[in-house]
């Protein structure tokens, strides 16, 4: 499988120096949560069109990823999101990865963007996108 990864690493000034994957799942119930109560501001269901994804755990990726499947599979079909870890300069460097599989439609590209500079917020970290350039959310020194 060809998957195209975007990466949100952990680096000195996020909010956290890990996260596992129960805590990227609440950050996506969080974020369902507040596309809720915008719709209910706003008077229509903004939290269908803001995350038109289930998430769903397979049992080979307990405790390591998990599947956003999309609701509407001629717009959405899937994303998957994970945690783990390298080695960078002696040391261990975590991250979160969020991979588009060759069946992603272009609304599963944009949608995977927009989750992944939220979480890139979120934690005040530093993005690496699927077209390679970065983001910085870390507060960094002048």
């Amino acid at each position: 499988m060809n998957l195209k990864s975007a990466y949100i690493y952990f680096v000195e000034g996020s909010t956290a120096t890990k996260a596992d994957i129960d805590d990227v799942k609440a950050k996506f119930e969080r974020y369902i949560e507040m596309t809720k109560k915008t719709g209910e501001q706003l008077g229509w269901t903004y939290a269908d069109a803001a995350f038109p994804y289930v998430i769903e755990e397979r049992p080979e990726g307990k405790g390591s990823w998990f599947l956003l499947k999309g609701k509407d599979p001629n717009l959405y079909k899937a994303i998957i999101v994970g945690v783990g870890s390298r080695e960078e300069n002696g040391q261990e460097q975590f991250f979160i990865q969020v991979s588009l599989p060759e069946s992603a439609t272009h609304g599963d590209m944009n949608k995977a963007n927009e989750f992944c500079r939220y979480l890139a917020r979120e934690y005040k970290a530093e993005l690496h996108l699927f077209n390679k350039r970065i983001q910085y959310f870390q507060p960094r020194k002048p």
